[in-house]
């Protein structure tokens, strides 16, 4: 069988301790050893092409997809199983995955913790005005009147969870020992928890001081941080996304940005990824944006490497998968954050 491999480039050679770069490969070289099976790591996504006609497996991660579309899976004739070392397999066409019999899997629960922390961190860098005071370091500057202008306490603020799966329970969590109040919204429950009351999607919009991004992409929630959403959130409000940028429409939230009537915006999540070099996004006023590595802790990386391995023994050995972790089989999408409402 052929295994198609997708991982960031380490370049420079001096990245030891990744698990999820092209030198290691998640260890999956050494686990085929006595395998007959051929193994191929590629760096782009548009190397995928070289080898849809003859791959049994591919294997991406949603921090550098390899974008199954429909054209894709149907020329790739011999692919049977898609594994997304990570979590969030909206890189793939699950309709046309499971019109093709191709099974989708992915590490469920990997990196929940890794990106809980990375979504706090950001709530705190864009309330503090972190990424100005940084700057005025880095730049020799000692202006405190114009880093102090947009520093707030986040004591008492309302903090709104658009999507409140477990990354969403673990923020709320999280932020309980900051006096913090904590709503949220979810398509599937209209439930209070222990963290967090439910509120409706109107209300989570226009009385969140931050509202933080923690849904799948779905065809619902394509786009629909739209200029009509994002123009209803309270003014000099703050927005972070850890879950998918498409989420966001990229030129409204500019436009927002720019005047004033969102106040910051942070997270790690860009489309497409790689964002390219003239993404505005980058240079956006007030923005806290990294590049996406939320989920990549070393600790979630070898939670991750565990996954991935378990997949393709259950493959090889024709073993049922985890029910948690399937996304689609047997023809039908079995998870129930990727169906439509």
């Amino acid at each position: 069988m052929k295994i198609v491999g997708l991982f960031p480039s380490d370049s420079s050679g001096k990245s030891e301790n990744q698990l999820l770069n092209d030198r290691y490969a998640l260890g999956i070289e050494s686990f085929l050893e006595d395998k007959d099976h051929e193994f191929v790591v590629i760096n782009s996504d548009e190397e995928v092409d070289q080898h849809l006609e003859d791959m049994d497996v591919i294997i991406s991660s949603p921090f550098l997809p390899a974008y199954m579309d429909e054209n894709r899976i149907r020329k790739a004739s011999q692919l049977k199983l898609a594994i997304t070392a990570g979590v969030g397999s909206d890189h793939i066409d699950l309709n046309t995955a499971s019109q093709n019999d191709l099974t989708v899997v992915e590490v469920t629960g990997c990196n929940t913790i890794s990106v809980a922390e990375h979504t706090v961190m950001d709530v705190l860098i864009l309330l503090r005005n972190f990424m100005e005071g940084h700057r005025q370091s880095y730049d020799g500057e000692w202006n405190l009147s114009k880093v102090g202008n947009h520093a707030h306490d986040l004591q008492h603020k309302k903090i709104g969870i658009f999507g409140y799966g477990q990354i969403g329970e673990l923020v709320a969590e999280r932020l309980q020992p900051f006096d913090v109040k904590v709503q949220h919204y979810r398509r599937s429950s209209q439930e209070n928890t222990p963290y967090s009351k439910y509120v409706d999607f109107d209300e989570l919009v226009s009385t969140s001081d931050v509202i933080v991004i923690l849904s799948p992409l779905t065809s619902e929630t394509d786009n629909l941080f739209n200029y009509d959403v994002l123009s209803r959130m309270k003014e000099g409000s703050y927005l972070v996304n850890t879950a998918r940028g498409k989420i966001v429409n990229k030129d409204d939230l500019i436009e927002l940005v720019n005047n004033n009537h969102i106040q910051g915006y942070a997270g790690d999540v860009w489309y497409p990824q790689p964002a390219p070099q003239d993404h505005p996004w980058r240079t956006m006023p007030r923005n806290a944006m990294t590049i996406h590595y939320s989920g990549m802790t070393l600790e979630a990386q070898k939670r991750i490497e565990n996954g991935v391995k378990g997949f393709l023994t259950n493959f090889f050995n024709e073993e049922p998968y985890d029910e948690k972790d399937v996304i689609v089989s047997g023809g039908t999408i079995t998870n129930s954050s990727y169906k439509s409402k």
